[in-house]
């Protein structure tokens, strides 16, 4: 009999990527949306669209990480083997501004959602593999490089806080109930689905752009900081990976390489042929209040225990999404020649 996973977050980078990976695997898979006037699903349409995609075994419910009874509903409903909870407000910068709604979904999200799952399982006797996606920003100011699953947390954002409390729950639920529930330690995971607003994609977007002569400027904050970037497609193998273990446990996912933004700019311009001082300029609104200055992760323990290893290299992300964005770039110079009047790219910077 297929297994059955329910997926919080699965509009987003990674649970679109994991739906996919899931369905290519055999499993029914279930996302949980939130209800809204329009449906943000343009990065799994393509699955229902492609008759070979598995998308009559993709199904989607309402619910909401701040409401609990949704989500008790739709655990009941779907009954599902594993559930790997992607929701949350992940955009660190934003986190600032929105501090107690980060908190709220990030936070207590996956502590309703720990709930449900726990009051299903007790009533019907399965036992739900849990998968809680945890951040590298969770070490902020990091005591030791580089990070691993003993490394110390020194959040520095409300949602690093947010994450460490989620993590810590997730911790808690398998300590006192012996729930089979892990950690995902992720760094740093990029791709063309990378949301607009964060750093990496808004280089790419803005590159590709400024190559057509649809920009002249980009603006950034902190260039120096350093983080380990890997490609969201090999990192959502590890979630996966990580709830076929006999015994629940907490791994670093990371590539052990750490680059700039500014190399990461470098890259991405010489890539077009162009030169990046000469349209990159910094702006201190896109500086955080407080900085994470190097992420670096050493995911030894995750290659030994779950044979995971990163696949796709740095350079080769950065060509991935330059290459994806120059469509997009393309498309917009076709239908503005045309008179047609076409959304840019977001303008605000994250990290």
């Amino acid at each position: 009999m297929p297994k059955t996973a329910l997926i919080t977050g699965i509009t987003g980078q990674d649970g679109s990527y994991l739906a996919e990976l899931l369905l290519n695997k055999g499993y029914a898979v279930h996302g949980i949306i939130r209800r809204s006037s329009t449906l943000p699903t343009e990065r799994i349409d393509h699955i229902y669209q492609d008759p070979h995609a598995h998308g009559s075994q993709l199904k989607l419910h309402y619910g909401d990480l701040s409401d609990s009874q949704s989500l008790r509903s739709v655990m009941e409903q779907v009954k599902p083997d594993e559930v790997y909870n992607l929701g949350a407000q992940s955009h660190v910068r934003v986190s600032f501004d929105m501090p107690v709604y980060t908190a709220d979904i990030a936070a207590l999200g996956t502590l309703r959602l720990l709930e449900a799952l726990r009051e299903v399982q007790q009533r019907t006797g399965k036992q739900i593999r849990f998968y809680q996606a945890s951040s590298s920003e969770m070490y902020g100011k990091v005591a030791e490089t580089p990070q691993k699953e003993t490394t110390p947390f020194h959040p520095r954002s409300p949602y690093s806080v947010a994450k460490v409390f989620g993590y810590w729950q997730t911790v808690n639920h398998r300590e006192s109930f012996d729930l089979h529930a892990s950690n995902g330690v992720l760094f740093n995971h990029e791709s063309p689905r990378r949301g607009e607003t964060f750093v990496t994609r808004k280089i790419t977007r803005a590159a590709t752009r400024i190559k057509l002569g649809l920009q002249d400027k980009l603006f950034l904050g902190n260039l120096d900081s350093k983080r380990d970037w890997g490609f969201a497609g090999d990192y959502v193998e590890a979630m996966w990976l990580i709830l076929q273990q006999d015994k629940p446990d907490d791994y670093v996912i990371a590539t052990g390489e750490t680059y700039s933004v500014k190399e990461f700019l470098e890259e991405t311009f010489s890539q077009l042929g162009l030169d990046w001082k000469k349209h990159v300029e910094q702006d201190q609104r896109y500086f955080r209040p407080a900085e994470v200055d190097l992420l670096l992760g050493d995911s030894t323990k995750a290659r030994k225990v779950l044979g995971w290893k990163p696949k796709v290299g740095f350079k080769e992300l950065v060509k991935m999404m330059v290459e994806s964005d120059m469509k997009l770039a393309d498309q917009e110079r076709i239908l503005r020649s045309a008179g047609h009047t076409v959304r840019g790219p977001e303008t605000e910077q994250g990290r």
